[in-house]
């Protein structure tokens, strides 16, 4: 008995389990969203320089190219939007950590060319799912 509630082996590893599940189904919808994303932008005629581009804590799910514009791209999916919609969840502090990110990308390919931050937002409770583009989403604030 803790704290007045009594657990079972078979509890702990149920609760273990049923997280285990949530998390999977939660990294198949993100990657699901990805792969959307992706194929989106080479639709669109984007050349895909990178994916899942990591540095730090920082990660770039989709880094492209737009004629002569390197964009950095944040995706999110959600099952639905009722209480949020995806690109809601990109705020100032994620925001922050992108912009991060992307400044080490492109000093480590030493870029000299324009730089664009766009969000790619999927709510995947309709078949098909609802994609939008945002070009533009959000613009750096380089005093951060």
């Amino acid at each position: 008995m803790t704290n007045g509630f009594a657990f079972t082996s078979d509890d702990r590893f149920a609760d273990e389990h049923d997280n285990t599940i949530f998390m999977a189904k939660h990294i198949d919808l993100g990657n699901e969203g990805e792969s959307l994303a992706e194929a989106l932008l080479i639709e669109k005629g984007y050349e895909i320089l990178a994916l899942n581009w990591r540095k730090g804590k920082g990660e770039i799910d989709i880094i492209a190219k737009d004629k002569e514009i390197l964009v950095f791209v944040e995706v999110k999916t959600r099952s639905n939007d009722t209480i949020q919609k995806p690109q809601e969840a990109v705020g100032r502090k994620k925001q922050k950590l992108i912009v991060k990110t992307a400044t080490a990308y492109a000093q480590e390919i030493n870029h000299d060319w324009e730089i664009r931050f766009d969000i790619i937002a999927i709510t995947h409770y309709k078949n098909p799912p609802k994609i939008e583009h945002i070009e533009d989403a959000f613009y750096p604030d380089w005093t951060w």
